[in-house]
């Protein structure tokens, strides 16, 4: 796990200097070492930076950049497999000089080019240039677990693993993308491939770019998709032998990410796919597994006393650590310098300091993520179940006079009886809702922080709403079910953008490697095929896991209502967190920074702060904003 940074400059004016400074940006994601390559050919510039985090063969004969042959790779990222992979290479006559993953990569590039990818079992991001060709390379993981951010303009190409790292060159603008800022308010991140700057980018998850370094023509290209594990024909299985093969592939693929040369951890929240990770690979392994846990006190987000009674069960060497509030908010005005896009997720907080705990003992950890967007664990796949066919079946004339009847009835003429709720919101909800009820627009509704209309109402300048992967629709007609479109949407944005940016940042924060189990390729290839009331069985959400999770551990033990990761994010945004909203949601700050109307932030405010709860999460978002602007447009 590392970090890496470099750009491609066709009008031969950056420097050595230059990629040091962009690359050195990340030396927290790779305290253990930095390599630079900057090369001068007859086209461009070629800088390729690395920051290393050690874990696969620690020697310095692992660093990189890493040369073979006309080949030069940087990469972020593990293959856990590279053994096996190796072990072929071998029987080809490849010879290698170290025992880690990297030279694997290089050498099954020269042997089987762009199909070597379909080998990989991993979590990766790397650029290989080939000297020969003048071509350069740049693949991402399937799921998307590791991020590569670029930026495209008048004869720049630059990349890295982290925005900052391309902020330090002297020709990237920090030109806000309005279209960028308006879909962070209404989704609380920036939907991939869009970024917050213009003419800036996220690489998709599984797909590679190809810039070609002769004619500056750039090529993007998907190699995996989610949607064809969806659409291949469904297994004939029954269940208890779906349950064997579920729980083999299962740990196997956990089993792969123990692979390290430095001490590896779980973190165990107490919930059905943290404790699925930790009884599986303690079940298999001699030496007591390392797990963490963070408690807060605060009723409804507490998880800590089930995870330590089921450490207790399963025998693991058990670290918890309750933090304090003021430990807490401590984490709030650091979040913009390691979130350098504007990113919501609150959760944020606690897995920042999870990760600071777990670092103390081990330089790995485990991340149960993924387990819902495949096993259907999301409350929200219940409102499809229950209301989306409800809503279908309504005969369309009376949807037709619904809707002009709520149309002609102004939410603001209904008596309100529950003060907590923004009921304006809810309405144009279930207006949007009767008037189309799509699957698509389903998952829209449940997924806004902010109406259209409102939006609109905010922002000073025009904007235009980013078709995002939300819309899509892949899956063959004989594949199609809502429930499964909503789990194959979900991993495909909410996965990427929101969970794995939330874990990546968070541990490489404190040089620690999070690495996610559930998201092993052949997981979902393989989940995506079972039918689907073993997932989802007549409400009973992640069924098949809770089977395999009964194993290890009494039901009785595990069955208890699902609760995020979280904080308390509505006392403290009226305690603790206020002064933040007072400073940064300022009549000044907002004036001077002339992107929203201040009205409409005051009526926000003033809602929220009058009763109105149910805007915490708009708060929030619009707090996460105004500090990653002040860290990285006023540079303070």
């Amino acid at each position: 796990m590392c970090g890496i940074a470099g750009f491609i400059d066709f009008n031969n004016t950056s420097s050595l200097q230059i990629l040091q400074k962009c690359t050195d940006a990340l030396s927290h994601r790779g305290p253990d070492g930095s390599g630079y390559e900057f090369m001068q050919n007859k086209n461009c510039q070629v800088a390729l930076g690395h920051r290393r985090l050690s874990i696969i063969d620690l020697s310095n004969a692992a660093s990189q950049p890493m040369w073979y042959k006309n080949f030069c790779i940087i990469f972020n990222g593990e293959i856990y497999n590279y053994a096996e992979i190796k072990s072929d290479l071998e029987k080809k006559d490849h010879k290698f000089i170290t025992h880690s993953d990297t030279e694997v990569i290089l050498h099954a590039w020269e042997e089987w080019n762009e199909q070597m990818i379909h080998r990989f079992i991993g979590m990766f991001v790397f650029v290989i240039y080939d000297q020969q060709m003048d071509e350069l390379y740049c693949y991402r993981d399937r799921p998307g677990v590791k991020p590569f951010y670029y930026f495209w303009s008048d004869g720049i190409f630059l990349f890295g693993s982290e925005l900052k790292a391309l902020t330090k060159h002297p020709f990237f603008k920090k030109d806000i993308n309005p279209d960028a800022a308006a879909a962070f308010l209404q989704l609380g991140y920036v939907p991939t491939p869009f970024c917050i700057f213009n003419n800036s980018h996220k690489l998709k998850p599984g797909h590679f770019l190809k810039l070609d370094l002769k004619t500056r023509e750039i090529h993007l290209q998907q190699y995996w998709n989610v949607y064809d594990a969806y659409n291949q024909i469904p297994v004939d299985i029954a269940y208890e032998d779906a349950v064997t093969e579920t729980e083999k592939l299962l740990l196997n693929a956990f089993q792969y990410r123990m692979v390290s040369d430095v001490p590896v951890g779980v973190f165990l929240s107490g919930g059905y796919d943290s404790t699925c990770v930790t009884a599986l690979l303690q079940k298999n392994n001699s030496e007591k597994i390392k797990t963490f846990t963070i408690g807060v006190e605060h009723a409804g987000f507490n998880e800590a006393p089930f995870a330590k009674e089921i450490s207790k069960r399963l025998g693991t060497d058990h670290t918890e650590h309750y933090c304090t509030q003021k430990e807490a908010l401590e984490i709030v005005p650091q979040l913009p310098y390691f979130y350098d896009e504007p990113f919501a997720d609150s959760s944020a907080i606690p897995t920042t300091l999870v990760s600071k705990i777990a670092r103390q003992k081990v330089t790995v950890a485990l991340s149960a993520d993924g387990g819902d967007e495949i096993f259907a664990g999301y409350n929200r796949y219940d409102f499809i179940t229950k209301y989306g066919k409800l809503l279908k079946n309504l005969p369309s004339p009376l949807r037709k006079s619904i809707y002009t009847i709520m149309n002609h009835i102004p939410a603001n003429n209904i008596p309100i009886y529950n003060k907590k709720f923004l009921f304006q919101s809810r309405y144009q909800k279930i207006k949007s809702l009767i008037k189309n009820p799509s699957e698509e627009n389903i998952m829209l509704q449940l997924t806004k922080v902010i109406e259209d209309a409102e939006l609109s109402k905010l922002f000073k300048k025009p904007f235009s709403l980013l078709k995002t992967g939300l819309i899509s629709r892949e899956l063959k007609k004989e594949n199609y079910s809502s429930l499964a479109y909503m789990m194959a949407i979900d991993y495909q944005t909410y996965l990427p953008d929101d969970i794995l940016k939330k874990i990546d940042s968070a541990t490489m924060s404190v040089g620690l490697e999070g690495r996610e189990p559930f998201l092993d390729h052949r997981i979902i290839e393989w989940a995506a095929r079972l039918p689907m009331n073993y997932k989802y069985n007549q409400g009973n959400k992640k069924y098949i896991l809770k089977e395999i999770v009964h194993k290890y551990l009494p039901k009785e033990v595990m069955d208890r209502p699902k609760t995020g990761f979280g904080i308390p994010i509505i006392q403290w945004l009226n305690a603790d967190l206020k002064p933040f909203v007072n400073q940064f949601l300022s009549e000044d700050f907002v004036l001077k920074q002339q992107i929203f109307h201040y009205a409409e932030i005051e009526k926000i405010k003033n809602s929220f702060y009058n009763g109105k709860t149910e805007l915490a999460e708009t708060i929030w978002c619009l707090l996460m904003f105004q500090m990653w602007y002040d860290k990285w447009i006023n540079n303070n």
